[in-house]
């Protein structure tokens, strides 16, 4: 008694299909993810000699990695609005920012957004 010995033949798994599934995956992430928003923010640095802002009141913030200081006061960064001295609009000061070494850009494109919110010019110091 002879057995037939049948190898069973296996299919060639198509690509098709698998190409389907992660078209789909790329449109839904595409689809459901937030995209963000770049603002362009003006950074102007100092440069030595005489300014064009020669009469107006100015500011001095220091920022460093864990406080801001404002006049050499210590001020939380949601509080450098309340912590500005009110002045008439045509006589806004400017604000010159001196960064430490370890400060981070995040918290100086804070600090510069906060400003622009509030209609102030601000000079980075080198």
């Amino acid at each position: 008694m002879a057995l037939a010995l049948t190898r069973n033949r296996r299919k060639r798994l198509s690509m098709t299909s698998l190409i389907d599934v992660i078209f789909l995956l790329l449109l839904f992430f595409m689809l459901t993810s937030t995209f963000s928003k770049f603002t362009e923010i003006e950074l102007t640095a100092a440069t030595p000699g005489a300014s064009g802002a020669a009469d107006r009141d100015r500011l001095f913030l220091s920022l460093e990695e864990k406080r801001l200081l404002l006049n050499g006061r210590v001020v939380p960064l949601a509080d450098l609005a309340a912590a500005l001295p009110q002045q008439p609009q045509d006589t806004k000061p400017l604000v010159l920012i001196s960064l430490s070494a370890d400060a981070s850009a995040q918290r100086l494109v804070d600090i510069l957004t906060q400003l622009r919110r509030l209609n102030l010019s601000a000079q980075v110091l080198e």
